[in-house]
């Protein structure tokens, strides 16, 4: 009698079960030392950098400036960039601006974050439940990016929106700073310019986040405006993020950040974060 075998597994199942879970991914960290690093793209992207939030335009003179390049490497450089899209030259004033080149560079790198969208309706519950604003952000390599952001009141002064950039002595960028094993945190501190009182901040930071896993702000990032922020490694395997909450001491004293507040980061981390080694 013939036996009846089932069918073999498809290509699509199989590849499935084969394929590795998202957590297992690690993210490629670069290192301008290395052989690989390419020096010139590297100087252009330290152009386009130069458009910080508020800055609607730049010329020739200010760019070399702000980058430390010869005039002669930044006209090579922003002739590039021009001709590809991603800077835009006002022949009447001699400045440039972002063109929409990096428009579509910064909407696909949105669009593509698994954990913007997984955190999107954690921190609006949060919001709304402290009328605060809640922020998801990524170190860049020299500042704190905003990739996301809610805010729970329309009375708020400080919106600060997608695509915004704090440095490294804010609530976001101490608290991703003492997230880091310690080597890897002095080893980038000393990497980074920074305050004049950025170790006393961070010893602070560091006592904060070693006691309940939150650091905190308190109006000395800005007077009158208090935070809490926690970092986490996300599930989707895109790397390292903080997740802060501030606003006016008004709304956010210092008592209702170490409790309702921290509380409900903790909570929203938990659920992005990636397991606990040896769970």
């Amino acid at each position: 009698m013939q036996s009846h075998r089932p069918p073999p597994p498809s290509a699509a199942s199989t590849a499935g079960r084969l394929r590795p879970a998202r957590r297992k991914r690690t993210s490629m960290q670069g290192d301008s030392s290395s052989p690989d690093f390419v020096d010139a793209l590297a100087r252009g992207l330290g152009v386009l950098r130069c458009f910080t939030p508020g800055v609607k335009s730049l010329g020739n003179l200010e760019l070399a400036e702000r980058t430390g390049l010869a005039k002669s490497t930044v006209s090579r450089i922003v002739y590039t960039l021009t001709a590809l899209g991603y800077l835009r030259y006002d022949s009447e004033t001699g400045r440039y601006a972002p063109g929409y080149g990096v428009l579509a560079l910064g909407f696909g790198c949105l669009a593509s974050l698994e954990v913007r969208q997984l955190a999107r309706p954690l921190m609006e519950q949060l919001a709304h439940a402290t009328g605060a604003a809640v922020a998801l952000g990524v170190f860049d390599g020299q500042l704190m990016t905003y990739v996301d952001a809610v805010h729970g009141s329309s009375a708020l002064y400080l919106r600060l929106p997608v695509g915004h950039r704090v440095g490294m002595d804010s609530t976001m960028g101490r608290t991703y700073l003492a997230g880091l094993p310690a080597g890897e945190r002095e080893a980038l501190l000393a990497k980074l310019d920074l305050p004049a009182g950025m170790p006393e901040i961070m010893r602070k930071a560091c006592r904060d986040f070693a006691a309940g896993g939150c650091c905190y702000g308190i109006g000395d990032w800005q007077p009158g405006i208090n935070a809490a922020a926690a970092p986490f490694t996300a599930i989707t395997g895109e790397g390292t993020f903080v997740l802060s909450c501030g606003g006016p001491d008004t709304i956010l004293p210092e008592s209702r950040l170490r409790g309702e507040v921290t509380a409900g980061l903790s909570d929203i981390v938990a659920k992005l974060s990636l397991p606990a080694t040896g769970r």
